[in-house]
């Protein structure tokens, strides 16, 4: 299976993580977009010991800038996870070719990013959290957003 929906991620940090939401993309079918810098090298020990083999490159598209990116999404819905929105994840519709946005471990995205965006929404938690770890936030959003999407058949 392999649907027109994608995870991307803003400059990210942590190999981990990163590692972790390739595995996910992998084993869901769903490609992954990085903008660059990463905050790592794909060499990283850390990043090799959680991706294993599921290092699929062509299912990996990497931007050499956020510039990159957005030039390359003019005609295509970019959805960003914040933190810094009101709308719930739950509450939202979405479609096949939407393009899934996760900001950097360490800051998020930049002001400017909030502003191309199409939608922003929040994963709801209790009171005084600050966030949950990229690589469930991703895994969340991937489970209702396939949801939706095979229920609706956007």
């Amino acid at each position: 299976m392999n649907i027109g929906l994608k995870i991307a991620l803003y400059e990210p940090d942590i190999p981990q993580n990163t590692a972790s939401i390739i595995r996910t993309c992998s084993c869901l079918g769903v490609n992954l977009e990085i903008i660059e810098p990463c905050g790592f090298l794909l060499s990283d020990k850390r990043f090799k010991r959680v991706v294993m083999d599921y290092m699929e490159k062509d299912k990996i598209n990497f931007y050499k800038s956020s510039k990159d990116f957005f030039n390359s999404k003019k005609k295509q819905r970019i959805i960003l996870i914040t933190t810094k929105a009101k709308k719930s994840y739950t509450d939202f519709k979405f479609k096949t070719n939407d393009t899934i946005l996760f900001g950097r471990e360490s800051s998020g995205v930049p002001e400017n990013v909030h502003k191309i965006v199409n939608k922003r929404l929040i994963i709801p938690m209790v009171n005084n959290k600050r966030s949950l770890n990229l690589s469930t936030s991703v895994a969340m959003i991937l489970s209702e957003s396939l949801k939706q999407i095979k229920i609706n058949g956007n």
